[in-house]
């Protein structure tokens, strides 16, 4: 493990054959931690900018297979593999229960994790993404995002065989059968207002799914949680922050 003055602390996880680099800021802090899958291709230092400003409770993200830090798999991977290997690493941290966001194709890991581990997920924030994601256009297309040329950011920082793992791990993935029952589950779905990739009648489509889920529109494309680091960092960490309304009786 390692740390470096004004990052995170950085560590390799190895969980069934796999590699992974794991961020985490404020590891001392109390509360529930908050876990963060970003899109595909999409690494550590993209999402630096958002996670370390999301305050008050510990942040952790991770380079997927083949994606920044983190070697290529040696075999392909599906969504339900991933998402329990997440939760191996949250188990190795001490973490029963999480806070979980999820951008992109990370949002569709996200909700994966909340449907596959019910009860352990506290609060769930989907950021620009869908329940299908044979969508057309998602993920490539960010290449191409207003506010990413803009900005300068650079994605993706993936191998070509980490974008393969990546997109076949989602093939013909969908969670719309699934996500009513999270109904339970508080839950913010932020959209881009100029998002092209991902429009934003697929938010619509999750917020339908998901009983009392709060549905907003943020500034900017796609790219909006790394473009509007601030605002979006402000927005998660309001909404972590509520208490969590009383459920009522079955």
């Amino acid at each position: 493990m390692s740390r470096i003055a004004g990052a995170p602390t950085l560590s390799m996880q190895r969980v069934s054959g796999l590699a992974l680099r794991v961020a985490r800021w404020r590891v001392d802090a109390g509360g529930t931690p908050l876990v963060f899958l970003n899109g595909i291709g999409a690494d550590i230092g993209a999402a630096a900018p958002l996670l370390a400003q999301i305050s008050g409770r510990e942040v952790w993200t991770l380079d997927m297979p083949g994606v920044g830090g983190s070697p290529d798999a040696l075999f392909p991977y599906a969504a339900p593999t991933m998402a329990a290997t997440v939760m191996e690493i949250a188990d190795r941290f001490g973490q029963q229960r999480i806070d979980l966001a999820g951008f992109s194709w990370g949002g569709a890991l996200a909700q994966q994790i909340a449907v596959q581990f019910p009860g352990r997920v506290c609060r769930l924030v989907l950021m620009a993404t869908t329940p299908t994601v044979s969508a057309p256009g998602i993920g490539w297309a960010a290449l191409l995002d207003d506010d990413m040329l803009a900005s300068g950011l650079k994605l993706p920082t993936a191998t070509p065989l980490g974008l393969a793992y990546q997109t076949a791990a989602m093939a013909g993935w969908t969670s719309a059968p699934m996500l009513p029952s999270l109904k339970r589950l508080p839950t913010l779905v932020l959209m881009g207002e100029r998002d092209g990739v991902v429009p934003a009648c697929h938010g619509e489509a999750i917020a339908e799914l998901i009983d009392g889920a709060v549905l907003e529109a943020m500034p900017g494309s796609h790219l909006f949680p790394f473009t509007h680091a601030a605002a979006v960092a402000a927005r998660i960490t309001a909404f972590l922050d509520q208490p969590k309304p009383a459920q009522a009786a079955a």
